[in-house]
């Protein structure tokens, strides 16, 4: 009987583990019967929870389906994607803010107005079924600092069309949220360019 050389043997250990691997996927995939929209929260003190949305906003824009996309707390410097979707992407109902950061504004009562004018957007978005996707940008923050009610939020998330796919980020938000979404990934900060004094670079951080 010829002995198998490490490489064959070391091929046909690396088999069979993918078709093991493989047999679990398609086993999930099957039992995943339901067919309806997500909701998404993204949250964690890293960087990149806004970009993550950005990018499934690019997804859905390739199958042709209409979005929505709204900006708390962030406005008034430009990004990239503001400028690329506005430009670019006019099928994109996009709306911000527009005080910028709390810690600029320094004006609570003036941010509550302006977040109670921000969620009036919101909330005709998340009743309309043409809407596939919609993506609420920072949202997190409203709950955190008290400018929205809580309840408000968790009961337009929990009564959006059946076929809504809705994506959250920032930081915190609660329990309360993470426990309705369907996904939460936290996005954990290892290390910053920022911290070490480098500047935020256009079409990379903004």
């Amino acid at each position: 009987m010829t002995e198998k050389k490490p490489s064959e043997a070391k091929s046909g250990k690396h088999k069979r583990a993918m078709q093991k691997q493989k047999a679990k996927v398609d086993q999930r995939i099957e039992e995943a019967s339901e067919e309806r929209g997500v909701f998404v929260l993204l949250t964690g003190n890293g960087k990149g929870k806004s970009s993550s949305a950005f990018g499934m906003v690019m997804r859905a824009l390739g199958y042709g389906y209409k979005v929505g996309v709204v900006q708390f707390i962030k406005g008034q410097q430009l990004s990239g994607e503001e400028i690329y979707l506005r430009d670019q992407c006019p099928q994109v109902d996009f709306h911000q803010m527009g005080t910028g950061f709390t810690w600029n504004t320094q004006d609570r009562d003036s941010d509550i107005a302006a977040a109670e004018a921000t969620w009036a957007k919101v909330e005709p978005v998340l009743k309309d079924d043409s809407y596939h996707l919609v993506v609420l940008d920072e949202l997190t923050y409203m709950i955190a600092y008290q400018y929205l009610d809580e309840n408000r939020i968790l009961e337009a998330l929990k009564n959006r069309p059946k076929n809504q796919s809705v994506v959250v980020t920032g930081r915190g938000g609660g329990s309360a949220l993470q426990a309705l979404a369907d996904t939460v990934s936290e996005i954990k900060e290892i290390k910053h360019a920022f911290k070490a004094g480098i500047k935020a670079r256009k079409g990379v951080d903004y």
